[in-house]
C-alpha cells in the first residue's frame, strides 16, 4: 500500500488499484495520521483537529467509525478477525505504520535528508520533487494542523528546489534550470539563495547580461529598500561574472534542514518581504504570505514576525477578499502576536498588526463581531499612526479605516474625506501605491454621488500614477468605471445604445477575469447587466450561464419574477439577508426594494426604504465605480410608497 499526500490525498495497492478511501473526514483522518509520522495520535486530539469548533455529540463514535472503513480500504486482504497491521490502535489512540518508502512526504523528507548529505543523489532528489501533485493535503481546508504541515512541507519542498538546482549546477549541468528558478523566485521571493541560483543559470545558460540583471536587482532590493548588504554568496558570483571567470561552485554556507534555527542570513532572507510588498509585482500577487509568517512565528522573534505580518501592506480597494481562507489565517497570526507583544508593544509594531488586521478583515467575508474587531483595530491604528507621524503607517491604517467606513449606506462623503486624506499624504511623502488608492477611493465616492466628471478626474489621474509607477490593474479598474459612466449617459438623449454598454461592460469583464482578483471579479458583470436592464425597465438577464456569485440572493427574487415564477420569487424574497456592509449593499438593497415593490410586501418595502434613508443622494452600486443601477432615490420612493410611508 502506498499513500501519496503531496497534493490531494489518496492511496493505491501495490498494483496501482486506488483504495478507496471514503469521505472528506476519511481522507482528512488518513492524512493527520501521515502527519504524525508513525507516532500514536490521541482519539481527542483526532476530534480536535477534525472538528476545531464544533465537534459532533458522537464525535469519538465517529472517528472510530472512519478508522475502521480505513482499515478496510488498506488491508482488503485481511482476514476477518485478525489484528490490523497498518492502522494500529496504540493506548488512547492510532497510528499509522507503513515503510517510509511508501508514503511520498515522508519518502521526500528522507530523500532530501540525504541529499544535503551526499551530492550523488541529485537524481534521487530530482524525483522526489517530481512527487509533488500540488500543494500538500490539497483537499483538506480550514484545519490548522494541515495549514501547519502544509507550511512546513513547502519550506522543505522549497529548499529542495535549491538543494537540487545548486546540486546540478556545480556539475555544469543546469542551463535548463532558468525557466523553473525564474517561478521559483517569483513565489519565494525572500529567498536570496533562489536570487543566486538563478543568476547561476542564466550565466551557464550564455546569458551574462540577464545574470547580472538578476543580481543587480537582488542587490537593489537590500541595499535600496532594506538598507542591507547583500550575502557572500551572491556578492562573489557577481564578482565572478563581472571578471569572466567561471563562478564558484563552493556550496553554500548553511543549507537549513528539520531542527535547524534560523539564523541571521535566513532572518533578512524573511524580512524582505518588507522590501518588496510595496508595489512589487511578485510580492503583489501574495502567492506565499502564509510561508513567511509561519517561518517568522518559528524563529520566536515577536519583533520579526509583526514586522513580517506587517510586510503585506498592499493598498487594498475591494471589500471582498480573494482568498478569505488566506486572509483569516493572516488575520489570526496578527492578533496572536499582538497578543504575546502586550500593552508594552513597540507603537509602529501595533499600527503594522492592527492595520494588517483592519486590511484583511474584509467586511463582505466577515461575521459582525469580526467586522467590530476590524473596525476597532482600524481606529487604534489610526489613532497610533498620528501619535507616531509617520505618513507611511498612517496611509496603512487609513486604507482599514476606509476598508470598514461602509458600516450603512450612505457613506461617500465621509469615503472621500478618507481617500482624500491618504491622496494628500502620498503625494507629500513619495508613496505612490496610496497616491493610487486615494485617487481610485475618491474616483469611488464621486462616482456613488452621481459626479462622473470629477471621477473621470481622478481616473485619469489614477491611470497616470498608474503608468509611472507600473500599476496594471489600474487601467482594468478604470475601463469599468468608463462603461458605468457609459451605462448612466445611456438614458439620456443621444447616449450610447444598451448594447453599445453592455458590450463595454464584457470588455472591461474579460480584462478583469485574467486579473487574479476573484473576489472581485467573480459575479460583477451580471450585476452590472441587471443595472444597465433596470435602467431601462427590461427583464433581468435570464442567461443560465451567467454566475451571479455571491449577489444570487438578492439577484434571486428579480429574476424568478421576470420567468413568472411568482410564488418562488416572493418565497426567494422571505430568504433573503439584510446585504453586508460593503460597496454594494446600496445596489442590494435596491435590488430587495424593487422585489417587494413588484410583490407587495410592505413590510420587506419598509425593512429597505429604512436602510436606503441616508443614500437618498447616491446612485446604487456606483460606490464601487464599476456598475450603476441608477439613483437610489427611485428606489427609495417606489418603496416608500409600497410601505404606505407617503
Amino acid at each position: 500500500m502506498r499513500i501519496e499526500v503531496l497534493g490531494s490525498i489518496r492511496a493505491t495497492q501495490a498494483d496501482g488499484t486506488p483504495a478507496p478511501l471514503g469521505g472528506p473526514r476519511h481522507r482528512e483522518l488518513l492524512g493527520r495520521l501521515v502527519a504524525a509520522e508513525g507516532r500514536m495520535v490521541t482519539t481527542d486530539t483526532l476530534v480536535d483537529d477534525l472538528w476545531p469548533e464544533h465537534p459532533p455529540p458522537r464525535a469519538i463514535g465517529a472517528v472510530r467509525i472512519f478508522v475502521a472503513a480505513l482499515r478496510r480500504a488498506l488491508e482488503p486482504d485481511r482476514p476477518p478477525r485478525t489484528p490490523p497491521r497498518v492502522l494500529l490502535t496504540e493506548g488512547p489512540g492510532y497510528a499509522l505504520r507503513l515503510p517510509r518508502e511508501d508514503v511520498d512526504a515522508h519518502r521526500f523528507q528522507d530523500v532530501l535528508a540525504r541529499a544535503r548529505r551526499t551530492p550523488g543523489e541529485v537524481t534521487g532528489l530530482g524525483e522526489a520533487l517530481a512527487s509533488w501533485r500540488g500543494p500538500a493535503y490539497a483537499d483538506v481546508t480550514g484545519s490548522a494542523w494541515a495549514e501547519r504541515e502544509r507550511a512546513r512541507l513547502e519550506e522543505l519542498r522549497a529548499e529542495a528546489v535549491e538543494l537540487h538546482a545548486r546540486l546540478l549546477l556545480d556539475r555544469g549541468e543546469g542551463a535548463g534550470l532558468v525557466a523553473g528558478l525564474r517561478d521559483h523566485v517569483a513565489v519565494h521571493p525572500w529567498r536570496e539563495p533562489a536570487w543566486t541560483l538563478l543568476a547561476r543559470a542564466l550565466h551557464l545558460a550564455g546569458r551574462r547580461a540577464d545574470a547580472l540583471d538578476t543580481l543587480r536587482r537582488a542587490r537593489a532590493t537590500l541595499a535600496e529598500r532594506l538598507g542591507l548588504d547583500p550575502g557572500r554568496d551572491l556578492l562573489r558570483l557577481e564578482t565572478d561574472i563581472l571578471n569572466g571567470t567561471a563562478p564558484s561552485t563552493a556550496p553554500a554556507a548553511t543549507w537549513a534542514g528539520p531542527g535547524v534555527p534560523l539564523g541571521p542570513r535566513t532572518t533578512v532572507d524573511l524580512a524582505r518581504t518588507l522590501a518588496l510588498a510595496g508595489g512589487d509585482a511578485l510580492v503583489r500577487s501574495r502567492s506565499d504570505p502564509l510561508a513567511a509568517i509561519t517561518a517568522a512565528e518559528r524563529t520566536g522573534d515577536l519583533a520579526l514576525t509583526a514586522r513580517i505580518i506587517g510586510a503585506y501592506d498592499v493598498p487594498a480597494l475591494w471589500t471582498r477578499a480573494d482568498d478569505p481562507e488566506q486572509a483569516r489565517t493572516v488575520v489570526d497570526a496578527a492578533v496572536r502576536t499582538l497578543a504575546a507583544l502586550g500593552p508594552d508593544a513597540p507603537a509602529d509594531l501595533a499600527v503594522r498588526l492592527l492595520a494588517t488586521v483592519a486590511v484583511e478583515s474584509r467586511s463582505a467575508d466577515q461575521t459582525p463581531p469580526e467586522r467590530d474587531r476590524a473596525r476597532d483595530a482600524a481606529r487604534r491604528a489610526e489613532a497610533l499612526a498620528r501619535e507616531l507621524g509617520d505618513p507611511a503607517l498612517l496611509a496603512f491604517a487609513l486604507d482599514g479605516v476606509f476598508l470598514h467606513s461602509f458600516t450603512r449606506p450612505g457613506g461617500a462623503p465621509a469615503r472621500d474625506r478618507v481617500g482624500a486624506e491618504i491622496l494628500a499624504l502620498a503625494t507629500a511623502h513619495d508613496l505612490p501605491a496610496y497616491a493610487v488608492l486615494g485617487r481610485l477611493v475618491r474616483l469611488q465616492s464621486a462616482s456613488a454621488l452621481g459626479d462622473l466628471d470629477a471621477a473621470t478626474a481622478h481616473a485619469e489621474a489614477a491611470e497616470r500614477l498608474a503608468a509611472a509607477s507600473e500599476a496594471p490593474l489600474v487601467p482594468v479598474l478604470t475601463s469599468w468605471f468608463r462603461a458605468r459612466a457609459e451605462a448612466a449617459r445611456s438614458t439620456e438623449p443621444g447616449g450610447p445604445s444598451p448594447a453599445a454598454v453592455a458590450a463595454r461592460y464584457r470588455t472591461a469583464d474579460e480584462a478583469l477575469r485574467t486579473a487574479g482578483m476573484p473576489g472581485l471579479h467573480r459575479g460583477l458583470f451580471p450585476l452590472a447587466l441587471l443595472g444597465l436592464r433596470l435602467l431601462h425597465g427590461r427583464p433581468a438577464p435570464a442567461d443560465p450561464r451567467l454566475d451571479w456569485g455571491p449577489y444570487r440572493p438578492w439577484t434571486e427574487p428579480l429574476l424568478l419574477l421576470d420567468q413568472g415564477l411568482v410564488a418562488q420569487a416572493r418565497t426567494a424574497l422571505a430568504a433573503v439577508p439584510a446585504p453586508p456592509p460593503d460597496h454594494l449593499q446600496e445596489a442590494l438593497w435596491c435590488l430587495t426594494a424593487r422585489a417587494a415593490v413588484r410583490l407587495r410586501d410592505r413590510d420587506t418595502a419598509a425593512r429597505a426604504a429604512a436602510a436606503l434613508r441616508d443614500a437618498r443622494a447616491e446612485h446604487a452600486g456606483a460606490a464601487c465605480g464599476m456598475l450603476t443601477l441608477g439613483p437610489v432615490a427611485a428606489y427609495l420612493d417606489e418603496a416608500e410608497a409600497c410601505a404606505g410611508m407617503r
